[in-house]
């Protein structure tokens, strides 16, 4: 139902400007009771609400689920929820997918009073239940760090090198973007993967990781990262499924034809933010980016992010084509502008 109060005034929206997802907000607000706001920890979503939040027509009642008083608010949603009209925002949902069930209620009422924006840090089929509990009445919009489109083609090269982590692309320096990246590696490692229930120590998910980092932009061979933690092949298939619901990985899965030749049938690996990848590898600076090994692979994921940006294509859209012992790539995105395919000759540098 499209109200009046879902009308958006575009102003005071920061350094870097991110009209393009306030403005896909604003639609989804109007065409749905529920929008869920998904996007790895960090990425700007509770900056973007906030902007969204500035500039509603209407009455704004925010929720941040990390905070014990929010918390102890929604001990009966439907009680606290029920009352409230205009924009409801509800922080880091998936600490407690349980509210899922209570916003079924609240946006089947007739006339809609309010419009209820949830944001979380792990994928709709992560949270139980959100995506069978409300079909119908909700859609995602996912978040990704800054674009090229965003911050400029001046900005390049250092977008390529930190990544497009708001926080680490505007730090101040190229140390001080470094030890935030190195932080956020840290405090997912030993607080957010933890939290969405994968039991394994730190120092293990971060060597996984790690080891992850030099596979990217490679397609996915189990086998060899079992042997590597003496594990079932499963097992760390598991891992990497998690990694990729947390929006820290990009898996892209290959295009099936039915060809007399032999078909690549594993996912590529890429991680998702080239900041957080040069974290990993241990590249600090521009000039050891160019020298590193991987720096074709690392231009590779960077192109790669930004061309699925651009034509707003959603994951199940994206692939890639190849047969075994050939070097060369064909990547496929069936998107809303139609079929578009692009070849690559395989990880090279830029230069």
């Amino acid at each position: 139902m499209s109200a009046p109060h879902t009308e958006i005034s575009w102003h005071n929206l920061g350094v870097i400007e991110r009209v393009d997802h306030l403005r896909r907000l604003a639609t989804l607000l109007r065409e749905f009771p529920v929008v869920g706001v998904v996007g790895p920890r960090q990425v700007g979503k509770t900056t973007l609400a906030g902007a969204l939040s500035q500039g509603w027509r209407g009455p704004v009642t925010h929720f941040d689920l990390e905070d014990p008083a929010d918390l102890a608010r929604l001990t009966d949603p439907a009680l606290t929820l029920g009352p409230l009209r205009g924009l409801v925002v509800i922080d880091e949902f998936q600490r407690r997918p349980d509210l899922f069930a209570a916003l079924r209620v609240l946006a089947d009422r007739p006339r809609r009073p309010a419009r209820f924006l949830v944001l979380g840090s792990a994928s709709p089929d992560l949270v139980r239940g959100s995506s069978e509990t409300l079909a119908g009445r909700i859609a995602y919009h996912e978040l990704s760090g800054f674009s090229l489109a965003e911050v400029g083609p001046s900005r390049l090269e250092t977008l390529w090198l930190r990544g497009g982590f708001p926080r680490s692309f505007l730090g101040r320096t190229e140390p001080a973007s470094w030890r935030w990246r190195q932080q956020l590696v840290r405090t997912f490692l030993e607080r957010d993967l933890p939290s969405l229930g994968l039991r394994l120590g730190a120092d293990t998910l971060h060597r996984f990781w790690a080891m992850l980092a030099h596979y990217h932009a490679q397609v996915w061979n189990a086998s060899e990262l079992s042997r590597a933690f003496g594990v079932a092949d499963t097992t760390v298939r598991g891992y990497l499924d998690l990694l990729a619901s947390a929006f820290m990985l990009r898996l892209l899965t290959p295009w099936s034809e039915n060809l007399a030749k032999r078909q690549v049938k594993a996912p590529k690996v890429y991680l998702r933010d080239t900041g957080l990848l040069h974290a990993l590898l241990g590249i600090r600076r521009a000039d050891d980016l160019e020298r590193h090994p991987k720096v074709g692979a690392s231009w590779e994921g960077f192109m790669l992010s930004e061309v699925i940006q651009r034509l707003g294509a959603e994951p199940r859209e994206c692939h890639f084509w190849a047969t075994h012992g050939a070097s060369n790539w064909i990547y496929s995105w069936s998107a809303a502008a139609g079929d578009w395919d692009s070849s690559s000759s395989g990880p090279r540098a830029r230069r």
